[in-house]
């Protein structure tokens, strides 16, 4: 089962005694525990109703113990798990031993009146793990990857329609240019993007714009968009933009090298018939930044990204010792992109 269905399953009623959540959108496997204590734990019940451990901390045996034990006033109790070693194949740097044999015994008969929801922080587990197996065979294990580009912006949409507020595609695509990808950001730029509008108003591109202040990461990014879309005058009012902000132009052409390597990359493995999701995997990127690279990639030839990510390096040397002043020499190369 995928998390989408273990959502709507819960939404009926239907919760399971065991869930084991991995990934590294650590905002959906929040917002998924969240939604289970919701369903099965009353507000006023949760300090003693929901319980959490790490088991970097405790031994697993203490956690059954827990599950195994009646609740106290409420029907089912939640049990939060935070787990590094049991799942996968990362090694727990705490000194706790646990008794796997006696997790196993209790996945095959978990207590009906426990939700146990296991974390784990990877984007993998240990397939060979019998508690892998036993938790796939007796439980519910879901995945929280990062959303594809065009399902990154049907969520933002959504996000802004559960506020009772109205945000079409453009504005929603402003919005993952100006915040980045990151969910938790985002939800909080929406949040404010609908309190600005007010219930039941519309959020245009332009309040996005207005409103959401771009990191210096997007500016760059936002920068080498324009000079592969030949808007140099704009690039170059980006950069000076930056300066003002008292950025360091040697941070500034990092970002400027990395954003030309990825581009570079996702060129190379596109031709090899990567899939974006494959490329966003083999190159531990997010799917929507490989999605925008990719599309900025079209528009270089290899050899000039090569030879950027080579006058770059040469740039780099040169303002670190000294050899050009560091606005000048990168004035210098955005001219010279644009040329």
């Amino acid at each position: 089962m995928d998390a989408k269905t273990a959502v709507k399953e819960i939404k009926k009623g239907a919760v399971s005694p065991l869930y084991l959540c991995y990934g590294s959108e650590k905002y959906q496997i929040q917002e998924f525990i969240h939604l289970v204590q919701e369903q099965i734990v009353d507000a006023e019940n949760r300090d003693f109703a929901v319980v959490h451990y790490d088991l970097s901390e405790t031994p697993i045996e203490v956690v059954i113990e827990e599950a195994e034990t009646l609740p106290f006033l409420v029907e089912r109790k939640l049990i939060l798990v935070r787990d590094s070693s049991l799942f996968s194949a990362a090694k727990d740097g705490g000194k706790i031993e646990h008794k796997v044999d006696r997790l196993l015994a209790y996945l095959d008969n978990p207590a009906e009146h426990s939700v146990v929801v296991f974390t784990v922080n990877g984007d993998k587990l240990d397939e060979r793990k019998k508690t892998v197996k036993s938790m796939k065979a007796k439980g519910q294990v879901l995945s929280f990857m990062p959303l594809g580009g065009n399902e990154l912006i049907g969520w933002v949409i959504r996000q802004a329609k559960t506020r009772d507020c109205i945000m079409d595609e453009s504005a929603a695509q402003a919005l993952l240019d100006s915040a980045g990808v990151q969910m938790a950001a985002l939800s909080a730029e929406v949040n404010k993007l609908c309190l600005y509008a007010g219930k039941g108003g519309v959020i245009t591109a332009g309040d996005v714009h207005q409103l959401v202040a771009r990191s210096t990461e997007q500016n760059v990014f936002a920068m080498v968009e324009d000079i592969a879309n030949l808007r140099l005058e704009k690039a170059l009012s980006t950069f000076y933009e930056l300066l003002k902000q008292r950025e360091e132009p040697i941070k500034i052409a990092a970002l400027i090298a990395r954003q030309f390597r990825i581009m570079l990359q996702v060129k190379e493995l596109g031709g090899q018939s990567y899939s974006q999701q494959q490329i966003a995997s083999q190159l531990g990127l997010h799917p929507y930044a490989v999605k925008v690279a990719g599309e900025q990639a079209r528009k270089f030839e290899a050899a000039r990204l090569r030879r950027s990510l080579s006058d770059l390096a040469e740039l780099d040397y040169k303002m670190k010792s000294g050899r050009i002043d560091k606005v000048l020499g990168l004035e210098m190369f955005l001219l010279g992109l644009g040329a």
